[in-house]
């Protein structure tokens, strides 16, 4: 990208599989045993629930899952919902309605713990993947030709293909950053992927960019909305992902979600989950993150500690850079509806299913866009950078023993408290290096460029007043915004050198023409109003004020809009 990742891990793909049977696979071995697996889950979560007093009596946490699920089924039915779902819950109250009055306590006790039982078991089952080698070679084999005759289709030249020519689509889909490393890790111990998260296609092209490195299959966790189309949920299931139902918020839930989590780590599945939680709504890169899974790697590498391991969990930061987000005008819509109230309302639109995925990846392979996934610089569970060889460092670059952060009174010991305070101080880590590895690309810098400009030039103008700016009010001179560009072009330059940010090839190295060229080709290409574009005078202008913000926010928290130069129009 901007010859800071290293130079000998810019290669040819697909590279050799570090695991060369997918029989040996952890994720397969997983999926052969997974009866054996989920009895191990339900067993451990279950414990953990009936050992939490915080959450009252059995009685009580059965009462609150009840009505939280069945106001999920009232407010937010999902066409994969199974059929029985409402008689299964309505089944839970009348259980609890009948032994409201029962004296005998004992009994109702054992009564209750059949029905958390039931709902451990329901959860579960709903949750594990089937990964099936079979489905995975298919895979493999057929999406990379289809990618490909799509490319060539879209560029008009199908004919030149079939004729034995060849469009190169690792161009499209450029993987860069830490690979060889990470490669290296995966054989010394379990990798987890944490990504930023933009669009329900990130899962996707991660899994495509671990296949062309030669990973293993992960195990993720897929949005159970997603599962509403069935070619995309036999998929999912098959590929190694996990269902995930966002809308269950109750600690039962989250309690075997995070079960099944730390429990597969520990069988050495290579494994991904976002921090964030869900997709970015503004388009940022993620500042705040959710703890839970991310505690799950902590709490998996000291229970390898405790039984005498010493195979290590390595952390992979990635990040993905896309030129525009097939869902930025929904998410955008919804991340402003909610800080600006009546304002803005929620365009009620999911991600369409299996044929809008069809429809995006053709215009994305029909243009110029790149889409870039950027290995970051692995780390262990506690944030110190780790080699090849899986040896940890702090940061004065000395080697230190993970092992040691889990002793507490001179003795190798679970210690909840302690793992919460780890993992938070590993989310803050994991943060920067997010900000780090972000690799800026054209449409991003020309976006942040253009929105902050229009600010500036009308200061008067609340935030909000800004998204109501009159079309012909929302134009920035073509010099001006030449010459701005040029100015955070070097800044950001200067910053990359620094190690601060990474660069596109064409940011740091193309002309000011062309990086705005370039920017204004690909920025929101797939949407029907442009986020930026040329007026008939090669003046700068947008068509949607939301979109031009969503793709501007990927450069927030870099503090770049001090150094434009911009005079207020009066």
């Amino acid at each position: 990208m901007n010859g800071k990742n290293p130079p000998d891990e810019q290669k040819t793909y697909p590279f050799p599989y570090v695991v060369p049977e997918i029989k040996d696979w952890a994720i397969n071995t997983l999926s052969v045993e997974k009866e054996e697996f989920m009895q191990q889950v339900f067993e451990f979560a279950l414990e953990r629930i009936l050992s939490n007093k915080r959450e009252g009596s059995l009685r009580e946490q059965l009462a609150r899952i009840l009505y939280a699920e069945r106001t999920r089924l009232i407010e937010t039915p999902w066409k994969v919902d199974p059929p029985d779902e409402m008689d299964f819950w309505s089944d839970i109250k009348e259980t609890l309605i009948r032994q409201a009055n029962n004296p005998n306590t004992e009994e109702s006790e054992a009564i209750y713990k059949e029905q958390l039982n039931r709902i451990l078991w329901r959860y579960l089952r709903e949750m594990m993947s089937n990964f099936q080698p079979a489905t995975y070679r298919l895979a493999r084999r057929v999406l990379p030709v289809a990618f490909d005759l799509i490319l060539n289709a879209a560029n008009g030249s199908l004919m030149f293909r079939l004729l034995g020519g060849q469009r190169n689509l690792t161009k499209k889909l450029q993987i860069v950053g830490h690979i060889q490393t990470v490669r290296k890790l995966s054989e010394e111990g379990t990798i987890v992927l944490v990504p930023t998260h933009f669009s329900n296609l990130d899962s996707l092209l991660i899994g495509w960019s671990a296949d062309r490195i030669g990973l293993p299959a992960f195990s993720y966790g897929a949005g159970l909305n997603l599962y509403n189309t069935a070619i995309l949920g036999y998929l999912f299931n098959r590929l190694g992902a996990y269902a995930l139902d966002r809308r269950k918020k109750n600690h039962v839930y989250l309690e075997i979600l995070k079960s099944f989590s730390q429990l597969s780590i520990e069988r050495g599945v290579h494994s991904l989950f976002f921090p964030g939680g869900t997709r970015s709504r503004s388009g940022q890169l993620e500042t705040k993150l959710k703890m839970g899974l991310l505690g799950t790697m902590i709490d998996a590498q000291c229970a390898h500690y405790q039984r005498g391991e010493n195979r290590k969990i390595f952390v992979v930061p990635l990040v993905l850079n896309y030129h525009f987000v097939l869902e930025a005008k929904s998410l955008i819509d919804q991340f402003l509806e909610q800080t600006g109230k009546e304002l803005y309302m929620v365009e009620k639109k999911a991600f369409g299913g299996a044929w809008n995925l069809l429809k995006f990846v053709w215009k994305f392979l029909s243009s110029t866009s790149e889409m870039v996934v950027n290995y970051g610089r692995p780390m262990d569970v506690l944030g110190n950078f780790v080699d090849e060889n899986g040896q940890s460092y702090d940061a004065q670059g000395k080697p230190v023993d993970v092992r040691d952060y889990f002793i507490s009174d001179g003795e190798l010991k679970l210690d909840h408290q302690r793992n919460e305070e780890y993992t938070k101080r590993f989310a803050t880590k994991l943060v920067k290096r997010y900000y780090i590895e972000n690799i800026v690309l054209s449409s991003q810098l020309i976006a942040y460029i253009a929105f902050e400009m229009f600010r500036k030039q009308y200061p008067s103008l609340d935030f909000y007043s800004i998204f109501r700016l009159p079309a012909a009010d929302a134009v920035i001179a073509k010099a001006h915004f030449y010459k701005n560009v040029q100015i955070l072009r070097q800044k950001l330059i200067e910053m990359a050198d620094n190690g601060q940010v990474q660069l596109s090839e064409i940011v740091r190295f193309g002309t000011v023409e062309q990086l705005v060229q370039h920017g204004l080709d690909n920025v929101g290409t797939f949407h029907v109003k442009k986020a930026l574009k040329k007026d008939k005078n090669g003046d700068i202008t947008t068509e949607d004020m939301n979109l031009l913000y969503y793709y501007r926010n990927r450069l927030e928290g870099y503090k770049l809009s001090q150094y434009l130069q911009v005079e207020a129009i009066k």
